[in-house]
């Protein structure tokens, strides 16, 4: 049942005595006087400082000069290269964007020594702000660019596997160490007991005003303030989930409030929205940021010695269970690649089905009897097979889109000579909306490596976003609340991220030879402000290509109907014409560096690829072969397939 989690929920009805409201306690923050209470520290850091109206304590000032040693234009990333006409420095995203024409495309960039760099890079805003006598207004208590490029340069120094995982292994052959990489990153699917606390956990979630109440400018918020909000939102969520699940237990929270003592079920069911979260994008659309961002505050310092306790633990995943209890050998047994085989049914007769369905059955019941243990049962193994089975599911809706586009692409289009302009892929500058100007043979390697790396991407998914997770819930690297021109988002550097795409690209980059247009990944930025972000984004790929898929898969069907067929031959010649214009009008207008709010957050970097493709499919409406689309069973890119 959904429960109120408001901070007035956990406010006793009558209240004794507040001790004085310097005091910076739980007791205190909890209390009817909480208004009063401020943290010590930061305090006496912000006193003599005056918040007037329309000045928040997490603004930017807008006549800041960008700090020394970054990039003036984004004021983001560290500068890479000074302009000898311009006298300001650049990243090379930056300087490449803001010198494509006109009488700039003649300035000479060198790059800035690294040893100037770094050491202005050290320096940081920070420093510039001591300098100029500035407070610094960052929500982090630290606050400061520097404090987060050192952080997550140290984290990036950290030992973090970044071995591509090979494809799977096929049935009959030898499965190795295939399935005990993988499973380090599966998720425990979740039994029915843990799906009831799930469904509290979510109902909670959908109640709480958490980030409209601490993601938020407003007069007099400061920061000391601040982290007594942060306290008292997450202690009414706390309270009513506790509440919710055992009411004797909640009413002995709301007398003592011992949070501690119920650490490992806050940790638990926090663990399990997470869990579930990673197994199913599609779910928790609305309230998994919620439970990310109140467990990214919980993480701080000052929070945690308050409650006493952490609300994170690391999340149970397949390799977790086998290897406590020393089975990991079932994944090295060939078996194991029949046991988890998905089972299709397109094009092959009933028999064929029913036999692989046994088969599979049958080698469930063969691992389960044979690796069953004390502390590992067989309805355990059967679970952590399932779960491995699911992931297969996931790479089947998210990876295999892109390899059908892949064989689209190289299906209707030559790799260098188009056979008529109706074959060609050449955009231009300006044109339709196109950001991007390439000849055909551009814009089909654009497209395909494009693909190759969404491929590569959706294919180490699951480890992505377990890193992306560690970066989010880090305690050493803090975030900056900023307006990023969509709204205040949380900035945050992501090292274990940034590192694991720099491997993915360079897979994606050898596997296709060349490499057409810019190869910068933004993270941590005001593009992509954080590692949530960063995952949201690529976990709708499938969205974006599967109706494609579907579509064009259609076709043919629709021209078996006589009125379809002649609707098909009259507007589009043929079938294959039908099928050829779809795709090259996504092939060119889906990858033409279009989509973004100003003309140069987009182009062809890595993450402004994707973003014209949701530009394209916000315009297929326009079209004229959307009612193809139509006839096909199309709803939307947001809906079921």
């Amino acid at each position: 049942m959904p429960v109120n989690t408001s901070s007035a929920s956990i406010e006793p009805t009558s209240q004794p005595d507040e001790p004085p409201s310097g005091n910076f306690t739980l007791e205190n923050i909890l209390g009817t006087n909480h208004e009063a209470v401020e943290h010590p520290r930061l305090k006496e850091k912000d006193s003599g400082d005056a918040t007037g109206p329309g000045e928040g304590w997490d603004e930017e000032s807008a006549v800041r000069p960008a700090a020394d040693g970054f990039c003036v234009e984004c004021e983001d990333q560290p500068a890479q290269v000074v302009c000898d006409t311009c006298a300001d420095n650049y990243c090379e995203v930056c300087f490449a964007a803001q010198h494509r024409k006109g009488s700039r495309k003649k300035h000479i960039a060198k790059p800035i020594p690294s040893g100037a760099k770094s050491k202005s890079v050290q320096n940081g805003p920070a420093e510039d702000a001591k300098k100029n006598g500035e407070q610094e207004d960052d929500v982090d208590m630290d606050g400061s660019d520097e404090e987060l490029d050192r952080i997550s340069a140290e984290a990036s120094k950290a030992p973090v596997s970044t071995q591509i995982l090979s494809a799977q292994p096929t049935i009959g052959s030898k499965v190795g160490e295939w399935f005990v990489d993988r499973s380090k990153y599966i998720p425990l699917r979740l039994t029915y007991g843990e799906r009831k606390f799930l469904r509290l956990l979510d109902a909670a979630l959908q109640v709480s005003e958490y980030t409209d109440k601490i993601d938020t400018l407003g007069f007099g918020l400061s920061k000391p303030k601040r982290i007594v909000h942060q306290i008292r939102e997450l202690c009414a969520i706390l309270s009513g989930l506790v509440l919710a699940a055992d009411y004797k237990q909640g009413q002995e929270l709301f007398t003592d409030r011992d949070f501690q003592s119920n650490a490992d079920f806050y940790q638990t069911i926090f663990e399990l929205g997470r869990r579930h979260k990673i197994m199913n994008p599609d779910k928790m659309r609305t309230t998994y940021g919620k439970l990310i961002y109140l467990l990214q505050d919980s993480q701080s310092p000052d929070v945690r010695d308050m409650l006493s306790f952490s609300c994170v633990k690391p999340i149970v995943s397949v390799h977790t269970i086998l290897e406590e209890n020393d089975a990991l050998n079932m994944l090295r047994d060939d078996l194991i690649a029949v046991a988890t085989q998905e089972i299709y049914s397109e094009g092959r007769s009933r028999r064929e089905v029913q036999r692989d369905i046994k088969n599979k059955e049958r080698a469930i019941e063969t691992l389960a009897s044979k690796y069953q243990r004390s502390g590992l049962n067989q309805e355990q193994i059967r679970q952590c097979i399932y779960s491995i089975g699911d992931n297969h599911a996931f790479l089947r809706t998210n990876r295999d889109p892109c390899e059908k586009m892949i064989a689209y692409l190289k299906q209707h289009f030559h790799p260098t000579h188009p056979k008529d302009n109706k074959s060609s892929l050449a955009i231009r500058s300006g044109k339709q909306g196109a950001r991007l100007s390439h000849d055909h043979a551009k814009q089909y390697a654009y497209v395909l490596q494009s693909l190759t790396l969404w491929r590569e991407i959706l294919h180490d998914m699951f480890r992505l976003w377990s890193l992306a997770e560690q970066d989010l819930l880090a305690e050493n690297v803090p975030y900056r609340l900023r307006d990023t021109g969509q709204g205040l988002n949380r900035v945050q550097a992501a090292p274990k991220t940034f590192r694991m795409m720099h491997t993915i690209l360079h897979r994606a980059q050898q596997s296709v030879g060349t490499w057409v247009g810019s190869s910068a990944i933004h993270m941590g930025d005001h593009n992509v402000p954080n590692a949530l972000m960063f995952i949201d984004k690529y976990s709708q790929i499938y969205r974006i290509l599967l109706p494609i898929c579907n579509t064009l898969s259609q076709i043919p069907s629709l021209a078996e109907k006589p009125a379809l067929r002649s609707y098909i031959e009259d507007d589009f010649g043929s079938i294959d014409n039908c099928m050829r214009e779809v795709l090259c009008d996504f092939f060119q207008h889906g990858f033409d560096g279009s989509g973004a709010d100003n003309f140069f957050d987009a182009g062809s970097c890595i993450d402004g690829r994707l973003t014209s493709a949701w530009n394209w499919c916000a315009q297929l409406e326009k079209k004229r072969y959307f009612p193809v689309f139509l006839l096909t069973g199309f709803v939307g890119f947001d809906g079921d397939w």
